[in-house]
């Protein structure tokens, strides 16, 4: 179910960044690259929807070119599909709108690994590379 649009019983998906929306309204026209992300914070709901896919091709590609973090393909992948992904939750931001050059978001990435709950809880600086939002590194808290 890669797209997400309809499970197996027919019903229609909302997507796992936890906005509450239907994930073909959300995360996916923007990994699929029919919508460019507007703000920061949707940058990173869908490259929270992406690791919750193991989508490594999407995480390296709205990566900043100066952090990227290429040899670790593999492993990002690896860890990704490792993981179960239980949920997003967005503290704050700081900028990152529509006619801002950088900005801030504050999350907890929820996910059980190897049955033990854990967390990412980080301030990821995002900054806009050729107009486009990019990821380009966070401070764990």
């Amino acid at each position: 179910m890669e797209s997400g649009e309809i499970n197996h019983s027919g019903v229609q998906n909302n997507c796992p960044c936890g906005s509450g929306h239907l994930i073909v309204n959300c995360c996916e026209p923007i990994i699929s690259g029919r919508k460019e992300a507007i703000t920061a914070e949707a940058l990173m709901r869908s490259r929270y929807t992406a690791f919750t896919r193991a989508n490594v091709d999407y995480l390296l590609l709205t990566h900043s070119v100066k952090t990227r973090p290429g040899k670790e393909r593999k492993n990002i992948e690896l860890w990704a599909k490792s993981v179960t992904w239980m949920g997003l939750a967005i503290l704050n931001t700081e900028a990152g709108e529509e006619n801002d050059e950088t900005g801030y978001v504050e999350f907890k990435a929820l996910f059980l690994e190897n049955g033990t709950p854990d967390q990412i809880h980080e301030k990821s600086l995002f900054r806009r590379e050729n107009g486009k939002w990019m990821y380009v590194s966070g401070i764990h808290l």
